[in-house]
């Protein structure tokens, strides 16, 4: 079945793989501290940043993917509220593992056939190209997080 690969591999940038960058989301966050998390460098985006980046596409692909409209605008999709604590900062990570979860399990639900239908309007391409994209704008975020998680940690 071609969702549940497709959605096993989503669940290995995210949640537990190491086959392609020998890492993934949760092994890099989970053990940060708020304080490293949010930390920027000169004017790269924090860590905490990008992980917010990328749960707001998956939220917005989810909303899609169950039944809603397409709400996200890239102009917005650094946009977010600073997190000033380690409480806030594992309320974070809870909902980003949890929406990981939901966006691989509504993909694997999906028929194989939805892959190669229309997402949204014709500009976004298909089903398929969007999670492809999110696994790949993923993996893109995830080896900037391993280098400023590297330069954090190496300077203290």
């Amino acid at each position: 079945m071609e969702t549940y690969q497709i959605a096993k591999r989503f669940r290995e940038v995210i949640l537990n793989g190491i086959w392609i960058a020998n890492t993934n989301y949760k092994e890099q966050l989970i053990s940060l501290n708020w304080e490293v998390a949010t930390t920027k460098i000169n004017l790269l985006n924090s860590i905490a940043i990008l992980a917010q980046h990328i749960h707001y596409y998956i939220n917005g692909i989810n909303n899609v993917f169950k039944g809603g409209t397409l709400e996200i605008k890239d102009k917005y999709s650094f946009d977010f509220p600073i997190i000033n604590s380690q409480n806030e900062w594992e309320s974070f990570l809870n909902r980003f593992w949890h929406d990981t979860e939901e966006f691989a399990l509504l993909v694997e639900q999906m028929p194989d056939e939805k892959l190669k239908q229309v997402f949204v309007d014709e500009k976004y391409g298909t089903y398929q190209r969007n999670v492809e994209a999110m696994i790949e704008h993923s993996y893109y975020h995830l080896g900037q997080i391993v280098l400023i998680k590297k330069l954090l940690l190496t300077d203290k």
